[in-house]
């Protein structure tokens, strides 16, 4: 054969190899661009969720610390074994409820009650079927701290007056079916989501949730006894340890960068960890808004500042930029936290004056705060409109106050929720645990 006759074939011997390799080089890329999102989006979860886990001990000594030192070794109890049932409960029944998927036996309403299932152990991205955005693992650990966070709303709210068992009835209730199904409307793809509904990190699906679980419970089991004379006098029962208190408050602040940050729910490119960037500095100045709107304004009407007013003006910020911390300016996130710290100055006192028993102040920063926020969304999220966001919290509202009422009324007839007067004056360390926080000293 002549030379030039075989030059075409020999070059195409020669490139046929290389693009061979390239093609391989290519595949291999995706594959490693895949597997590196899969990791990163999981990392968030797993982040998110021990952050907002740390949440945990916020609650539980920010709720400590503002009770009166009698009954701070109740709170603490509370504060575990709440977070321990909601665990269990959340994995048997709530995870498959709010994220049903091929699990609904009726379509929007009745959700399945398989146990979740973890990828095996030692799991290959190969082997990962359908499921390549992140763990499963992940993905539990993470939502159920934002299950377990509603029940310790509920937590401070009722304090003082009210029996353990009964409380932690509640919680299963609360944490097993009633925050899950209302979750499922928004997060898990139901009817909130279809209408438009718009709530990122949960102002209302978990604050304002948990703060009308709350106020259900505070009206049916009654105020503190001494708490509000015939005459409409108010008695003043100041917290125990506030510098615990405070540390509770800076610890639920630094748990809220898992709570919203990890909201984004991704990770894995240029533009998801810039947003996750972008979340935390301006879930961090809504914070400070708050507080300073506090800090002034007690001042302004009290003449001197009220530290724990402080303290949930903080938390106020924080739940009000919960429904959108990413789509606002620095300037516009202060602005939403400092008018949820003006919320909380004022609704504090208006709770006194209506004879509704709050002993933390989890209402006004819940249940109210999470209603501004939630509001607030149309502000800065162009897709957001006004009507969409008072139908979710609407229907939210409606579910959570009408089911957990009715849970409170049933534990009221069947068990008895509330302790006796003197029960309350002796103290439940004492009465209901037979042990207290501070046993050194005598004073109540």
């Amino acid at each position: 054969m002549h030379l030039k006759k075989l030059l075409p074939i020999v070059a195409a011997a020669a490139v046929l190899p290389s693009l061979g390799f390239a093609q391989d080089e290519a595949l291999s890329a995706d594959r490693v661009n895949s597997e590196m999102v899969f990791i990163m989006n999981t990392l968030l979860f797993l982040m998110g969720g021990f952050l907002v886990f740390f949440m945990a001990a916020g609650f539980a000594m920010l709720e400590t610390g503002l009770v009166r030192s009698k009954n701070a070794t109740m709170q603490l109890v509370k504060n575990v074994a709440l977070f321990s049932l909601a665990c269990v409960a959340y994995f048997v029944v709530g995870f498959n409820l709010m994220y049903p998927g091929d699990g609904w036996l009726v379509e929007g309403w009745l959700g399945g009650f398989s146990m979740t299932s973890l990828e095996p152990v030692g799991v290959a991205y190969d082997d990962l079927a359908d499921v390549t955005y992140a763990s499963v693992g992940s993905d539990f650990f993470f939502q159920l701290m934002f299950c377990a966070a509603t029940a310790s709303i509920v937590s401070g709210a009722v304090a003082e007056r009210i029996k353990l068992w009964p409380f932690l009835v509640f919680v299963v209730i609360l944490t097993g079916i009633l925050y899950p199904i209302q979750a499922s409307w928004s997060w898990g793809g139901g009817f909130l989501s279809e209408a438009g509904f718009s709530d990122f990190a949960g102002s209302s699906i978990v604050h304002s949730a948990g703060g009308w679980a709350a106020l259900a419970g505070v009206l049916i089991l009654g105020a503190r006894t001494g708490k509000y004379g015939k005459d409409g006098r108010v008695t003043v029962m100041p917290g125990s340890n506030l510098p615990l208190a405070t540390l509770g408050m800076f610890i639920l602040w630094l748990g809220w960068f898992g709570f919203n940050g990890g909201s984004q729910l991704a990770m894995g490119t240029v533009s998801d960890i810039a947003d996750v960037s972008r979340i935390f500095a301006n879930t961090n100045t809504a914070a400070a808004g708050g507080a300073i709107a506090a800090l002034i304004l007690t001042q302004v009407l009290y003449k001197k500042v009220d530290l724990t007013m402080v303290l949930n003006g903080a938390l106020a910020g924080l739940v009000s930029i919960t429904a959108e911390p990413l789509a606002p300016s620095l300037g516009m996130a202060t602005i939403i936290g400092a008018i949820g710290g003006v919320i909380v100055v004022f609704t504090v006192p208006l709770l006194d004056k209506l004879k509704i028993d709050d002993v933390v102040g989890a209402i006004p920063v819940h249940l109210f705060a999470g209603i501004w926020g939630t509001l607030a969304v149309v502000l800065t999220n162009g897709d957001a409109t006004i009507g969409g966001q008072i139908y979710g919290i609407v229907a939210i509202g409606a579910f959570m106050f009408v089911t957990s009422g009715i849970v409170w009324f049933i534990l009221k007839a069947v068990m008895g929720i509330r302790v006796s007067d003197e029960d309350q004056v002796t103290g439940l360390d004492t009465s209901e645990l037979g042990m207290e926080a501070y046993p050194e000293f005598s004073n109540r």
